[in-house]
């Protein structure tokens, strides 16, 4: 078990923008070839089957060096030195943006007790990513600085519309309540934040109730994902333990989904003796299809009640079919685990357990690829063809 090979320390030089490790240039390769390790298709409807590239390796690592103004503190901070991971993804300019979230180590301190920022690499050809030396989306002296300091933004997820506005939803953790929360740009660059997604449902009954993990429904339209409209409205699907739903017309104010009681109605829920017995977790852009609304998801295992093999608090990721006319109503959803940690880089880092956490889906040279967090540590990817 290659442990210490994978624990990556990254620079980017930004005179040339190679990627460097430890004084030297290391350039990420990721082999045509695939891997031993490729997941089963179980059902028809299902994207996929996704596999690892052969020696698959993580795309994105730590760097101990890189160096950014805070505009809180006025210090200089080292952004990304603690973990890198959780990517969402997006293609613009026949390129991969790949935007996950970056750790700054505050001490010793417990998952959650670091700062969260986003950062950004890109890649013109699915093989090589460059990192951005700065983030692109932090905490600042504005008016989510209440609900983003000093915990941090993270878990990023992203669609395009089709006037080509990006929307971001994101967690603000300001180490007090994780709420969910929506931005939107133009170009990638300039943002707008547009605060907790639901701020001004019914006088803001759930603001203050921990929300995270927003994947809006997107369709295929001329090889891109865009934003779907289904009856008229936005939807997403979002949230943990349980999997909930709710919808919009403009993708920055968001209703949910309740039952007649006016209570919230999970869509999704942990199954007792299946590989997603502990909780379910929205993961990247669900994506309408013929079938359905196909929704990949984040799953945990609780060893005593699930599956034994699997091991306590795994992370693996399951895919479910709902239906397009109703997005609540569940058609159909996976046995196994289409995509779970087996590899060094999966299974060791912050979270020792082992995650293969689902965030980020694009389509790039006819060919899916998958962006999903390794051990709250690292970026990795698999890939499939349509």
């Amino acid at each position: 078990m290659m442990h210490n090979f994978f624990t990556l320390d990254i620079k980017t030089n930004s005179k040339n923008g190679m990627v460097m490790l430890r004084g030297f240039v290391y350039v990420f390769l990721i082999f045509s070839s695939f891997s031993a390790l490729a997941q089963s298709k179980e059902k028809e409807w299902m994207l996929g089957p996704f596999e690892r590239d052969q020696d698959a390796r993580p795309i994105l690592g730590k760097n101990s060096e890189s160096e950014f103004k805070d505009p809180i503190t006025h210090q200089n901070t080292h952004w990304e030195s603690m973990a890198t991971f959780n990517p969402a993804a997006i293609v613009k300019d026949g390129s991969i943006h790949v935007l996950y979230r970056a750790e700054e180590k505050l001490g010793e301190k417990e998952i959650g007790g670091h700062r969260s920022r986003i950062g950004m690499a890109i890649s013109e050809d699915g093989v090589t990513y460059t990192k951005q030396p700065v983030p692109f989306f932090y905490p600042d002296e504005d008016h989510q600085k209440q609900n983003e300091w000093p915990g941090g933004t993270e878990d990023p997820r992203i669609v395009e519309t089709e006037d080509g506005t990006y929307v971001l939803t994101y967690t603000q953790w300001n180490r007090e309540v994780p709420r969910l929360a929506v931005a939107t740009s133009k170009d990638l660059v300039h943002w707008e934040k547009h605060g907790p997604v639901f701020q001004k449902y019914e006088q803001g009954v759930y603001l203050n109730r921990e929300t995270k993990s927003g994947a809006i429904v997107t369709e295929l339209k001329n090889d891109k994902l865009v934003a779907a409209k289904i009856n008229g409205l936005y939807w997403m699907y979002y949230g943990v333990p349980h999997i909930w739903l709710a919808s919009s017309t403009n993708l920055k104010d968001w209703a949910p989904v309740e039952t007649y009681e006016g209570k919230l109605a999970p869509v999704l829920s942990p199954r007792p003796g299946y590989f997603d017995s502990w909780l379910v977790e929205a993961g990247p852009p669900p994506l309408l299809t013929e079938k359905g609304i196909v929704v990949l998801y984040n799953a945990g295992n609780s060893q005593n009640i699930g599956v034994k093999e699997l091991g306590n608090r795994i992370y693996t990721g399951g895919q479910a079919l709902f239906d397009p006319n109703e997005p609540w109503k569940l058609l159909d959803r996976t046995d196994a685990p289409f995509i779970k940690p087996e590899l060094p880089f999966e299974k060791s880092g912050q979270y020792k357990e082992g995650t293969t956490f689902l965030e980020g889906l694009v389509l790039f040279n006819e060919t899916w690829y998958l962006y999903y967090g390794t051990a709250d540590s690292m970026v990795g990817v698999v890939k499939a063809k349509p």
